[in-house]
Order: C-alpha cells, then sequence, then structure tokens
C-alpha cells in the first residue's frame, strides 16, 4: 500500500471528525447529539486539530514529543485490542489475550513510528462533513459517515466502525475511499502469520523487521 494512502488512514483515525462549525453546517441534527459517536468524533477532533496546529513548530523540532501525543490520542480513540484481534482473523481464534496485546501494541507502535511525522504535513483547516450516523447490528456498532474535503480536490469518504469499550464509543476500523484499515493489514500479515506464531510476529514488527504497510516477504 502507497505511503500516503497508508498516511491518510492513520490521521483519519486520529482525527475523526471536524471542527464544530463544519458539523453544526453539514452533519443532520441526529448525528451531532449530545453523547452520541459522532458528538465524540467532533470533541475530539477539535482538540486534535487544535493541537497540531498550535504545537507545529514544536513538533517539528521534537519528533519525541510528537510521537508521544500521536500515541496517546491513537490509543484514547481508537480500541487497538479489538481491532488486533479483526487483523488476525482466523489466526486470532484462541489465542491468550497476552499474545493479541502483544500484536496490538507492536503494530500501533510500528504505524506510529512509521507515519506518525506525515501529521506534521497534515492540513488542520481541511474540511471534514460529517453526513450520517447509522446504527449496527442492532446498536451494538455505529458506523459515522463522514468526507474529507480538500480545497480544488474530490471529497475523500471515509467511514468510521465505533463500538462501546465500557461506557467510551472507540473506533476499531476506518475506511477511507471503501478500504478498511483492518481488511489491508489483515492481507498483509496473513503469510507472517502462517509462518510464525502470533508473538513472533510481533516481535518482528516491535524490532523493525517486519513494516506495518510494506512487504510482507
Amino acid at each position: 500500500m502507497k505511503r500516503t494512502f497508508l498516511a491518510i488512514v492513520i490521521a483519519s483515525a486520529l482525527l475523526t471528525g471536524a471542527p464544530a462549525t463544519v458539523l453544526a453546517q453539514a452533519a443532520p441534527a441526529s448525528a451531532a447529539r449530545a453523547g452520541s459517536p459522532s458528538q465524540l468524533v467532533l470533541t475530539n477532533s477539535t482538540r486534535i486539530l487544535s493541537t497540531l496546529e498550535s504545537r507545529r513548530a514544536e513538533f517539528t523540532r521534537d519528533r519525541a514529543a510528537l510521537s508521544r501525543f500521536v500515541s496517546g490520542e491513537f490509543n484514547n480513540m481508537f480500541d487497538r485490542d479489538y481491532a488486533a484481534r479483526l487483523v488476525l482473523g482466523v489466526h486470532g481464534r484462541g489465542a491468550a489475550d497476552a499474545d493479541v496485546q502483544k500484536f496490538a501494541i507492536a503494530l500501533s507502535e510500528n504505524l506510529m513510528q512509521r507515519y506518525g511525522s506525515s501529521l506534521l504535513d497534515f492540513n488542520t483547516r481541511l474540511q471534514v462533513r460529517v453526513k450520517s450516523e447509522s446504527p449496527l447490528r442492532g446498536g451494538a456498532i455505529m458506523k459515522v459517515s463522514s468526507e474529507m474535503v480538500r480545497q480544488g480536490g474530490e471529497p475523500i469518504p471515509v467511514d468510521y466502525l465505533m463500538h462501546k469499550v465500557g461506557n467510551q464509543w472507540k473506533v476499531f476500523d476506518v475506511m477511507v475511499e471503501g478500504v478498511s484499515f483492518v481488511s489491508t493489514f489483515r492481507s498483509q500479515f496473513d503469510g507472517p502469520l502462517k509462518r510464525k506464531s502470533i508473538a513472533a510476529v510481533a516481535a518482528d514488527l516491535q524490532a523493525g523487521r517486519l513494516q506495518a504497510g510494506g512487504s510482507s516477504n
């Protein structure tokens, strides 16, 4: 997968939404109700966008600070353990929680190390329209449909799948132009997981011998 495409996926997972003025103008009233997944998307994105803009110079000088910020937001908004189980697919059936967690941590850290700095080039004035919020599986999952609006370019459709972890809605999959974060990495890691254990693949990710979004050979 191309670097630019994966960077969009990761940025989408982090930013999940738009500034309040955009949402209020573009989203249906039902999608912006207090406590809804769309409202959570809005609140988090407003904070993240403003932080990226206000600390851009600092983050440019201090990549460690950027990494801490990006990882913190990713872990706060993304259910990485559940997403990891989905990425593992058949290889995760019956797997120990500890092994799944190792894989989840290794995958997220590898992604952040490889692509986190791309957020410095992200247009924080990009407009995102939240179009709808749809319940799936009897409301256990919520799909927030949106689109990124680029000046002089075609809108990019971005959908978020969210579920509740305790009392908090969290993202577990992001689809950009119909391509799923989970499905993309499930396909990439299928080969390595046929040859090695989950813990061994996690170790390869942590050591940089295997790169998320890179070759799986």
